[in-house]
């Protein structure tokens, strides 16, 4: 496995495996109705309320900014899903990772790493 990038690990310390999909907008939401299973969200936006018509089907979110305090980690810890805020990804063109399968996995209390497990 690849690390690919590292933040602050909000919610269930469970490690779960995922297809990678980057949203950017509704439109991408709307994309995942119905297919949305087994999925990992990366989204840049702490404060995103997009995400809540398919959170219940996802398998894990990704945020590039925020903190435990952010809605999309309490609505995450709401519905026990693995969440990383405030990523730092060691790559700058997170669209390449979109259909990627990653691993999210909990280091400690409060840090949480992404590893790529399929180039």
């Amino acid at each position: 496995m690849e690390k690919i990038g590292e933040g602050l690990s909000c919610s269930s310390k469970s490690e779960v495996t995922g297809e990678l999909v980057y949203v950017q907008t509704i439109e991408d939401v709307i994309n995942l109705f119905d297919k949305a299973t087994g999925k990992i969200c990366i989204v840049e936006d702490a404060g995103i309320t997009t995400l809540s018509p398919i959170l219940s089907d996802l398998t894990g979110t990704i945020c590039t900014k925020g903190s435990a305090g952010s809605h999309l980690a309490i609505v995450s810890r709401e519905f026990g899903l693995p969440c990383i805020m405030s990523i730092k990804f060691l790559t700058e063109d997170i669209p390449t990772l979109n259909g990627k399968t990653a691993k999210i996995v909990h280091d400690g209390e409060d840090v949480g790493i992404l590893y790529l497990v399929e180039k």
